[in-house]
């Protein structure tokens, strides 16, 4: 199966590095024009430049910051005015980690505003010409925590389910224009911020941070933590024509890490 994206247009966020990256690289190899989404111009801008366009593609870079909500309404709504997307993947940067009694009503409404506000606000503006075109695709990079929470990531948990239970509404609503609406689950990626909250509970326990990765991959049943490259093919593939049934799902990938169904 050969997947084309040539003359479809995609919106990535938290696009500079980790799955955000790898999803762009790989909607660009099949054939669509990338706007990349994140806070860093110069990684932004170096990724553009290494990005393929020998389909005919055109490539572009946002530098927005999405812990600023005000801020990010303003560019994104720039953007909008004089551009249409096909294929728009939510994607943002977590919130911090922690448990929840170390985590307040503030730290819950800012989580709010990055995770879910960002997200319905991108969508309606990205929906207005998908439903005049009659066909669109709206992926969410969500996390296996909203099926089984992890206790040292409250936030993320809790916003992230709202999101996912949004989406499973919203593709209800716009199944009738060809427009899709799905939610990747993801599990364990090779990425900095797993990184990052691999040193900190390394440091909570007082062991080496290689022992608590090693622990992570021997939780995975294919016994290693995922490459991002396998999470832009799954995207990609439900960017395309040849997913055009799938809509309204919660898809986990996680090397078989979930326990329930």
């Amino acid at each position: 199966m050969k997947i084309s994206l040539i003359n479809k247009k995609a919106l990535v966020g938290g696009s500079s590095g980790g799955i955000g990256k790898a999803i762009a690289q790989q909607l660009a190899e099949s054939g669509a024009s990338v706007t990349l989404m994140a806070r860093s111009a110069d990684k932004l801008a170096q990724i553009v430049s290494e990005l393929p366009t020998d389909q005919g593609q055109s490539h572009q870079f946002l530098k927005v910051d999405f812990s600023d909500l005000e801020g990010y309404k303003k560019t994104i709504s720039q953007y909008f005015a004089n551009n249409s997307v096909d294929i728009l993947v939510n994607n943002t940067q977590g919130p911090a980690a922690g448990n929840t009694l170390e985590k307040n009503t503030d730290d819950y409404q800012q989580a709010f505003d990055l995770l879910f506000k960002s997200v319905v606000f991108t969508t309606e503006l990205a929906l207005q010409k998908m439903k005049e075109n009659k066909w669109g695709r709206i992926i969410n990079v969500a996390s296996v925590s909203v099926k089984e929470p992890l206790s040292y990531l409250a936030l993320s948990n809790t916003i992230r389910a709202a999101v996912v239970t949004w989406a499973k509404s919203l593709a209800s609503d716009v199944g009738s224009f060809n427009i899709t609406v799905n939610s990747v689950l993801t599990g364990y990626f090779d990425t900095e911020r797993i990184s990052q909250l691999n040193a900190k509970k390394a440091q909570q326990l007082g062991i080496d941070q290689s022992e608590v990765r090693a622990d992570m991959e021997e939780k995975v049943p294919v016994k290693r933590i995922g490459d991002p490259k396998e999470y832009g093919y799954l995207t990609t593939f439900l960017a395309s024509e040849n997913a055009a049934y799938i809509t309204g799902t919660q898809i986990p990938i996680d090397g078989g890490l979930l326990k329930s169904l």
